[in-house]
């Protein structure tokens, strides 16, 4: 809340107020200008102004892999540069960082000239719903991020005391957000009644869900240490978790989406266009070429390596076809090929993974180009670290990809399958989940897939469990997650919500197993120079500049530092744990 940052009110409008030409109400566009004399007045006015708000939705954008390169920050994929953050070698900011009130600014500003507003009821309830919708993404992000923030409800000008206010407490600013969340709900609607592309009562379901289920496993595992909430223990919120991802579940506006084939089904809900009749999306941005709306996703997926690769850790978090960790399987045929490591595993591999034969174009009908190898020996964003070239959300359909810029696969921002997984681990981490939660939830999962059902009574030991000082079911769940959301997101929060810094401190993120496969004679490429390999054989891209492995440090970097100059300007603020030091 950095004062040279507040502007008046009506700079405020001018820069948040938005077009309503465009019936994609995720892409909108700034007014010249606003009179505000004439402004609040109706709905409409309302309906402008809350377009703005759409902007802080993740979709696919600019030069990248969209939603799919998320994960990018996390032990699911290994980008040409490594993560500064796992690396620990992040330094305070003089500005920036994240520190941002523009868009919390923005809402207050909004919710407070709703009372001057005349005219439908309804519809003015909906907008505002709007508008507690988005004040508590937003807070949440910077909670996510910061931890203890100041909490502000109301529109700021220069002269404004709270400009200097503390920290508010973490569970104070979480409990804000959740009433923010539950005034929403009432008066968003519902999901048969709302506007195309505009928010209704179940993404602000889903969004109290992601939330309670952050901050409840986060107040868990983060006890005892210097990031814990005093007084709490995260019961409540995974209580909340529970009960609002059930409501979604008992109100059955939702189904997971089948295709009828279970090696196309998972592959082919990332690959379309329009989601309007998707049984399982519950919020989703569309791409239109006619209307300017585009992305540059398949300049990268599925067509070059995109300086990125899924991880040896990732792919090995599948089971094998028999439901066993490939630790226990019979079933495992090895690392000699691409086609062995995803022989016999869940269908889920091949369908996030390419493998030789998988469609790269179709043109007309017509099969155009195929993946053969990975693109180990190209170079900048054409090529591919790991050996594992990502396939998920790179649809082959030419009409879908044409060139760089004219993307209109659609983005998907919350679906169904999440909501299942956020009821499923709320259960187990509270202790109380039961086989019928299991056949609820995971199990629908992976019959969507033909996978073996998980038996709480009867899982199977494996050794290699990333968590194995928690319970088996808790293990199984979370592999459940990580596979069914590989590369939307969401590996990096959970990581850090789960306190799961021993998966990777002190450790890097390894590719294929290069030599000894099929692979290590079909490419001109000198070992050690055009490619980095470890001892056993594994590729090893950050072996040169990262020896020692990530050195994330767990007293300090779960939460980033607060910029200087903030701390200057506000006396009141308090820099985070381990980053005045």
């Amino acid at each position: 809340m950095r004062r040279i940052r507040i502007y008046i009110c009506l700079a405020v409008a001018v820069m948040a107020l938005m077009s309503s030409c465009n019936e994609n109400y995720l892409d909108r566009y700034p007014l010249d200008e606003i009179a505000p004399q004439t402004f609040w007045k109706t709905p409409n006015d309302l309906k402008l102004y809350a377009n703005s708000f759409y902007g802080a939705f993740p979709v696919h954008s600019g030069w990248s892999g969209g939603i799919f390169w998320f994960d990018n920050n996390s032990d699911n994929m290994i980008p040409g540069t490594y993560n500064s953050r796992l690396a620990g070698n992040w330094t305070i900011p003089s500005s920036g960082g994240g520190w941002s009130w523009g868009g919390i600014r923005s809402v207050n500003y909004f919710l407070n000239n709703l009372s001057t507003v005349e005219g439908d009821q309804t519809l003015i309830d909906n907008y505002a719903g709007e508008g507690y919708f988005f004040r508590a993404l937003h807070y949440f992000n910077m909670v996510q991020t910061f931890g203890d923030v100041p909490f502000c409800s109301k529109p700021l000008s220069t002269d404004s005391e709270e400009l200097y206010m503390a920290r508010t407490p973490r569970k104070a600013v979480v409990d804000s957000i959740i009433k923010d969340l539950d005034v929403a709900i009432t008066k968003l609607p519902a999901v048969d009644k709302a506007e195309a592309f505009r928010v209704n009562k179940d993404v602000a379901l889903a969004l109290k869900a992601r939330i309670c289920l952050f901050e409840g496993t986060w107040e868990k595992y983060h006890a005892g240490t210097a990031f814990e909430v005093a007084g709490s223990d995260g019961s409540e919120y995974l209580e909340l978790a529970a009960q609002t991802a059930k409501r979604i579940i008992d109100e059955g506006h939702y189904a997971l989406y089948n295709s009828g084939d279970v090696n196309d089904t998972y592959y082919s809900l990332f690959n379309q266009v329009d989601l309007s009749a998707n049984s399982e999306v519950i919020f989703w941005k569309k791409y239109d070429v006619d209307l300017g709306v585009t992305h540059n996703v398949h300049r990268y997926i599925p067509r070059i390596g995109g300086n990125t690769g899924l991880s040896k850790s990732l792919i090995d978090s599948y089971l094998a076809t028999d439901g066993l960790p490939i630790s226990q399987s019979d079933l495992y045929a090895g690392e000699g090929s691409l086609e062995d490591v995803a022989a016999n595993r869940d269908p889920r591999l091949a369908q996030t993974l390419y493998l030789p034969g998988a469609a790269k174009e179709i043109k007309n009908g017509e099969l155009t180009v195929v993946f053969e190898k990975p693109d180990l020996d190209l170079t900048g964003s054409a090529r591919n670290t790991s050996g594992f070239q990502l396939r998920k959300g790179g649809s082959p359909d030419f009409e879908q990809q044409k060139a760089g810029g004219i993307g209109t696969t659609a983005a998907i921002i919350y679906r169904y399958a999440e909501i299942l997984l956020i009821y499923a681990e709320a259960k187990a981490e509270l202790g109380t989940i039961t086989q019928a939660d299991l056949d609820l939830t995971v199990n629908q999962l992976r019959d969507r897939v033909n996978m073996p059902h998980l038996q709480l009574a009867n899982i199977a030991n494996d050794p290699n469990w990333q968590f194995p000082a928690l319970s088996p079911i808790i293990n199984e769940i979370r592999r459940e997650r990580r596979v069914e959301l590989a590369c939307e997101g969401f590996r990096f929060d959970d990581l850090m919500r789960w306190r799961a810094h021993e998966l990777f401190v002190g450790k890097r993120l390894k590719g294929f197993k290069f030599i000894g496969s099929d692979l290590e004679n079909e490419y001109n490429i000198v070992i050690g120079e055009t490619l980095l390999v470890d001892g056993d054989g594994y590729i090893d891209p950050y072996l040169k500049v990262i020896p020692s492995g990530y050195q994330f440090k767990p007293e300090r970097d779960y939460l980033n530092p607060i910029p200087t100059n903030e701390l200057t300007l506000n006396p009141a603020l308090e820099q985070n744990p381990g980053w005045d030091k």
